[in-house]
């Protein structure tokens, strides 16, 4: 981990687990069956286990095998919500969160091109995997905790079918899922 991130991590303490635990129950209290948030809380646990699976891996290829179908389905998530989450939030009026998710996630797109590089073996690779999986957690929190629960009270049935068609599309476009 590097002196920048070691300052930001000091600074910026993680969100207790019990406090992702009800921004997560929050979240799925207000989730529809098959809709946009459903789909994304459903991305946010798939990315949670990946980021388990890659750092229990015991070895490079199982390791290097987990982290390629993490970084699959992250760069999958984020492209759906940078294309139709991300806009019907700034239409919303949080124009601010709007900004800051596009900002985090191609932060961690960034960090995870900077972990291919790294020996996965390696205890560098683990500071790394870890303070991404870090950023993304608290990403999550954000989201699950007030941004997505905003939007879904704000929007009309109509504007949620949008949303809902358009994050599907995205997803299945990059992941073919």
């Amino acid at each position: 981990m590097s002196i920048l991130d070691k300052v930001i991590a000091a600074v910026t303490p993680p969100e207790s687990e019990e406090a992702r635990a009800e921004a997560r129950a929050k979240a799925e209290s207000l989730a529809q069956r098959g809709g946009w948030l459903a789909q994304i809380l459903d991305h946010h646990r798939q990315i949670e286990a990946l980021f388990a699976a890659t750092k229990a891996a015991t070895t490079a290829e199982a390791r290097r095998d987990s982290q390629q179908k993490l970084a699959l389905l992250l760069t999958g998530h984020s492209i759906a919500e940078e294309a139709a989450i991300y806009p019907a939030l700034a239409a919303d009026k949080q124009i601010g969160h709007a900004e800051l998710a596009y900002q985090e996630q191609s932060a961690a797109k960034m960090e995870m091109g900077l972990l291919e590089r790294l020996d996965p073996m390696s205890q560098d690779y683990l500071d790394k995997l870890e303070h991404i999986r870090g950023a993304v957690a608290h990403h999550v929190y954000s989201e699950e905790g007030t941004w997505f629960p905003e939007l879904v009270e704000d929007m009309p049935a109509t504007e949620q079918a949008m949303i809902t068609k358009r994050y599907s599309e995205e997803f299945q476009r990059y992941c073919g899922a």
